[in-house]
């Protein structure tokens, strides 16, 4: 990096300015979709041309270039700023108990069973975003009060939360948000299982004890031992191609342990050999069946 002295800032001033106005051709558009569908299985079409220019235009900033067909160079010789780019077009949006129809089936139908269960119990939550959901997964585990958690103190409970962003899988190990985020927790579970904190609430220690929180792209090897008994993966695969989409959701299905719920999102279905696995159980959630003796 250069000095930071009057000249490096006047020149950052310039080229900042030169990349908010960049154009992004179709040409340059082609090429990063291209990264994108090849690194994250993503599908950009040109309706998304001004998000893409308006998001990447602070990656044209830092590195002081004027042109995306400069900044397409980089990205095809610099592993790092390619994933960079990768990072800086994934959608991160979540808010806690979100699509609560699931959280109620999880909790009346497959808490029960998990509770009853000898040996480990292992749940992921798949494109975690900045955690809210797989918090909420813990809450709805240790339950409205520190009494109903108190099955959790003999038992082998982990979550695994991931995500291809490396900042929003921080947040999930800092698990703070904001207050406004906060609010969309009900009483008593912000109570229990929230501490305030300067500017917003922390997750309780109980709460992140149980989460472990990795970078993962889901289309690169996946590092598990475990069978898991329960995967949610909602609104991840409303960007892919149904190829991208029929290829994950076979995974998971071999993932889950027999007996175990697949969660995805509310405008998201399954096909091929998963959607012939699978045995729907409601809007969105679906049961590996046991294996038949």
């Amino acid at each position: 990096m250069s000095p930071a002295g009057s000249a490096g800032l006047a020149l950052a001033g310039s080229s900042g300015s030169a990349a908010h106005n960049a154009e992004l051709t179709p040409r340059d558009f082609a090429a990063i979709a291209a990264i994108m569908h090849s690194d994250a299985r993503i599908e950009l079409i040109p309706a998304k041309t001004t998000l893409v220019q308006s998001r990447l235009a602070r990656r044209l900033r830092e590195h002081g270039l004027a042109r995306f067909a400069d900044y397409v160079a980089m990205v095809q010789s610099d592993p790092e700023e390619r994933h960079a780019m990768v990072v800086a077009l994934t959608t991160n949006h979540t808010h806690f108990f979100r699509e609560p129809h699931h959280f109620d089936h999880f909790r009346e139908t497959v808490l029960p069973a998990l509770k009853r269960k000898q040996g480990p119990i292992r749940i992921w939550s798949a494109g975690c975003s900045s955690g809210e959901e797989v918090y909420t997964i813990a809450m709805c585990l240790l339950g409205k009060d520190r009494t109903s958690a108190s099955w959790l103190r003999n038992a082998d409970v982990r979550l695994l939360a991931t995500d291809i962003a490396p900042h929003v899988v921080e947040s999930v190990k800092q698990g703070f948000y904001a207050e406004n985020i906060a609010a969309g927790v009900p009483e008593p579970y912000r109570s229990a299982w929230m501490r305030p904190a300067q500017g917003g609430f922390v997750m309780a220690d109980e709460a992140r004890q149980l989460v472990t929180a990795r970078v993962l792209n889901l289309f690169q090897p996946w590092p598990l031992k475990a069978a898991y008994d329960v995967i949610f993966c909602r609104n991840v695969m409303i960007y892919f191609g149904d190829p991208a989409k029929e290829e994950l959701e076979e995974r998971f299905v071999n993932q889950l342990a027999p007996g175990g719920h697949l969660y995805i999102g509310h405008s998201e279905r399954l096909i091929g050999a998963a959607a012939a696995q699978m045995k729907s159980c409601g809007h969105t959630i679906y049961l590996k069946p046991e294996a038949r003796g």
